[in-house]
């Protein structure tokens, strides 16, 4: 393999590898995940959108990817980086990652020193950085301009680029009817609410409170989805007008947009949570759960207002993972409970979820 293509990072470090994707150039911000297994789950998270994934774990693409594992209707990570990309071999492999990568347009990089990169991006933060996987010539030098150039993920509104243009139903059946906001949404959120028996619709990232009112829903689920909560201006009013009239419950950037509509302040993480094998404790029930998560954002512990009351926190950096609002039915979550990739300790969360309905 040539190693003639190459990330760079806006502090003017470069890392070498080969291109094992589309044979493209990308601007994006490098992440880490930290997940042994579920990369074709990972890929195909919204939540990725604008950035460059760099999957810890050693050896990628043994099984494959299939129809069944997509989390979304496509790829919306602007790029992925591994050390070892290997062809598959698994019954259930319907083609190779390096195909489906191919086919959304979307580069990457083998033969990478993952260990290095992952390690300079835990010590000096998440960083902006240009990808090149093309033919072209590119100079490193032009490259990392070009990474610092960026506007990078702040002040922009990701959830709006990755969300479905039109309301659909997931399921029709369920004893309760519930709106989803896709801002990103991945499919096991909707096959877990409608496993909780949800009748589920999914609307547009922009639609007004108003317009979910008037579908008369017993309760209102607002997703996960990508980059910076603050600027999703029109779900942060939206959510603001829905708090106190119906049930509402968040998950990651859902979660972050209860928040701040409910009085909270958001702010960057260094390098972000990107994993599956996350622990946190459930203050309420004085419990430990081990969770999948993926955000580059989270509310302020020292900054909640009081009518919100901490329901969870990270065992590894304490942050905020979770609340409740102390008066009306209202709660999230910063981490995954659906998974996929990941352990499923949290997904009491759903029926939760349908008791604040039944109520």
């Amino acid at each position: 393999m040539q190693r003639k293509h190459f990330l760079a990072l806006a502090d003017g470090t470069v890392f070498y590898g080969g291109s094992c994707g589309a044979p493209v150039d990308a601007v994006g911000e490098a992440v880490f995940n930290t997940g042994m297994t579920g990369y074709q789950e990972i890929v195909s998270d919204p939540s990725y959108a604008g950035q460059f994934v760099t999957l810890s774990a050693p050896e990628i693409g043994n099984y494959g990817c299939n129809r069944e594992d997509m989390e979304s209707r496509g790829l919306f990570l602007n790029g992925l980086i591994v050390q070892e990309m290997n062809p598959p071999s698994n019954y259930r492999s319907e083609e190779p990652l390096t195909d489906l990568l191919g086919r959304f347009k979307v580069p990457a990089l083998c033969g990478v020193d993952t260990r290095r990169l992952v390690l300079h991006l835990r010590d000096h933060g998440t960083q902006k950085a240009f990808l090149h996987a093309s033919d072209r010539p590119l100079d490193p030098a032009e490259a990392v301009a070009r990474a610092r150039a960026w506007e990078g993920l702040d002040n922009q509104d990701y959830a709006a680029r990755v969300s479905v243009s039109e309301p659909f139903f997931w399921s029709r059946s369920g004893k309760y009817r519930v709106v989803a906001y896709d801002f990103g949404v991945k499919y096991n959120i909707l096959r877990s609410l409608a496993a909780a028996g949800c009748a589920v619709e999914v609307v547009p990232a922009w639609t007004t409170a108003a317009e979910v009112l008037s579908r008369r829903p017993d309760g209102v689920f607002l997703s996960n989805g990508p980059a910076d909560p603050g600027a999703v201006r029109g779900a942060i009013e939206a959510a603001r007008e829905l708090i106190g009239k119906v049930p509402l419950m968040g998950i990651c950037l859902g979660h972050q947009i209860l928040g701040i509509a409910s009085g909270a302040v958001c702010g960057r993480l260094k390098f972000g949570h990107h994993g599956c094998n996350h622990p946190v404790k459930n203050l309420l029930l004085n419990t430990i759960e081990i969770t999948s998560q993926n955000h580059n954002f989270a509310l302020d512990a020292g900054k909640l207002p009081s009518t919100l009351e901490l329901t969870h926190v990270n065992l590894n950096d304490h942050t905020v993972e979770g609340v409740r609002h102390v008066r009306e039915p209202m709660f999230s979550v910063q981490y995954h409970p659906e998974a996929a990739p990941g352990p499923h300790d949290a997904d009491y969360l759903f029926s939760q979820f349908t008791r604040l309905m039944e109520r």
